[in-house]
Parts: C-alpha cells; sequence; structure tokens
C-alpha cells in the first residue's frame, strides 16, 4: 500500500505528465483572455470611468481597481474549467481514475492528487496574470505580492467544491446551467468591475456568501495597500473553509463513485 502522500503526489505526476503534452490547449484561456479582458474593462473602459467618475473609486485609477480583482476572478475561472468536465472525464469517458484506484492508490488519494494538480494549474495562471498587472503599473502597494496566494487560494476554494460535485455526476448537463447561473452571477456582483456597496441592500448580503467576493476584496486590498489584519483574517478564514470543505465532501464522494 502506497502512503497517503506517495498516491497523492503519484496522481498528480500523472495529471502533470499528460498536460506536458496539450498545455498549447489551455494558454489561450490561462493567459491570452485574461489580458483581453484587463485591456478591455481595465484600459478601454477605464479610461471613460476615469474621466467621469474617479470619484467614486476614492481616486484610484480605474485600471488598479479592477486588475487584483481580475486577478481573483481568473483564478475562479481556471478552477472551474479544471475541476468539471475533467474530473468527471476521469469517472465516466475515459477511465483513468478508475484504473488508478485499482492499483494501490486509494479513492482519497485519486481525489487529492488532482486537486493537488488542479491547485497546481491555477497557480499557474496566477503568476501568469500577474506578472502581466505589474507589468502594466496596474499595482499600488507591495503588498501584491501576497494577493497571488490569496488568489491561488480563491481558485481552490472552487476546484475543490465543483470537484466533489462532478465525479457524483453521471452526465455532463449541470455543467453549462452551473456556468450560467452560478459562476457567471457571482462573477459579476462580486465587486470586481465596481465597487460591491453600490448593489442594491437587498441583495449586497449575498455576496458575503460566494468565496470570489472574499477573493476579490482581499487582493484588491492588498494591491491597493489598503488591507487591514481583522479584514484580511475574515476573508482567508472563508476562503480556506470553503476549500477545506469542499476537499472533505470531494473525498467522500470519490469513495462513493470509486469503491461501487
Amino acid at each position: 500500500m502506497t502512503t497517503t502522500s506517495s498516491g497523492v503526489l503519484r496522481v498528480a505526476e500523472y495529471r502533470y505528465a499528460t498536460y506536458k503534452r496539450l498545455w498549447q490547449g489551455s494558454f489561450v484561456s490561462t493567459v491570452i483572455n485574461p489580458i483581453l479582458f484587463l485591456l478591455a474593462f481595465g484600459v478601454g473602459l477605464g479610461s471613460l470611468v476615469d474621466e467621469r467618475t474617479a470619484e467614486s473609486l476614492e481616486g484610484v485609477a480605474y485600471l488598479s481597481f479592477v486588475a487584483p480583482a481580475m486577478l481573483a476572478t481568473s483564478a475562479m475561472f481556471t478552477g472551474v474549467n479544471e475541476s468539471s468536465y475533467a474530473v468527471l472525464g476521469g469517472v465516466k469517458w475515459v477511465p483513468t481514475t478508475h484504473a488508478q484506484v485499482a492499483t494501490p492508490i486509494t479513492p482519497a488519494q485519486a481525489c487529492l492528487g488532482h486537486l493537488l494538480w488542479m491547485v497546481a494549474r491555477v497557480a499557474m495562471s496566477v503568476v501568469a496574470f500577474y506578472a502581466v498587472i505589474v507589468v502594466a503599473g496596474a499595482t499600488e502597494s507591495w503588498w501584491v505580492i501576497a494577493a497571488v496566494p490569496v488568489a491561488v487560494l480563491t481558485g481552490t476554494a472552487f476546484a475543490a467544491c465543483l470537484q466533489a460535485w462532478s465525479v457524483g455526476r453521471t452526465t455532463d448537463t449541470s455543467f453549462p446551467n452551473i456556468s450560467r447561473f452560478v459562476i457567471l452571477p457571482m462573477f459579476l456582483f462580486s465587486g470586481a468591475f465596481f465597487p460591491s456597496e453600490q448593489l442594491p441592500d437587498g441583495v449586497e448580503w449575498v455576496k458575503v456568501l460566494t468565496p470570489i467576493w472574499h477573493g476579490v476584496e482581499l487582493c484588491r486590498s492588498l494591491s491597493l495597500g489598503t488591507a487591514t489584519l481583522p479584514g484580511a483574517a475574515l476573508h482567508l478564514a472563508v476562503l480556506a473553509a470553503f476549500a477545506l470543505v469542499g476537499a472533505a465532501l470531494g473525498v467522500h464522494e470519490y469513495r462513493k463513485r470509486l469503491s461501487t
């Protein structure tokens, strides 16, 4: 029987070996799309916002306002993309996950190993986008470097939760609905493109329940140099809770799916 850490690393190693042959297919979604979003919203739309409503952002340039938020949202989208079809495919269409647990690797190790790889993929996209916003001069404080692990944790929270959902599905019909009615609304109302305080009172409280709002708020406050210890601790606690609960549910669902 393999040790827990060894089994987890073996699964992650397999994912890495596969990715080395197919990385070109994810280059656009990982690097190019975030850059285009940044140019469109931060530079294009930002020039109009800065001319007319700079006071609503307390004098902060719109590019500096939106760039760290997009660092968090790009991590979210990477986590979502990695934890949906790839997870279901491994137990249905190309049952590589079943093959893994036919060895001494356990369902829990298969789950955590795949999650570890998804964290690595999120980290790749975050580091690439971080380099872009630094080169673009879209940061206001050296504390922005701390936004990198925060964004990775944000993506991990989504990856862990969706992985737990995906492994138990028999079809992929739920994925488009999750994207349209869960992920996209979270993205639009996360405060990435406007101060979340401007949301109507009836829905403003909902943002606190979403991991992306916490990721956006903390990444932005670190980039602007306005983060406080109590606020940062709260945001990190919520993100960590989503990631840990998602991982625990994932282990449960992997055991349920792969032990029958």
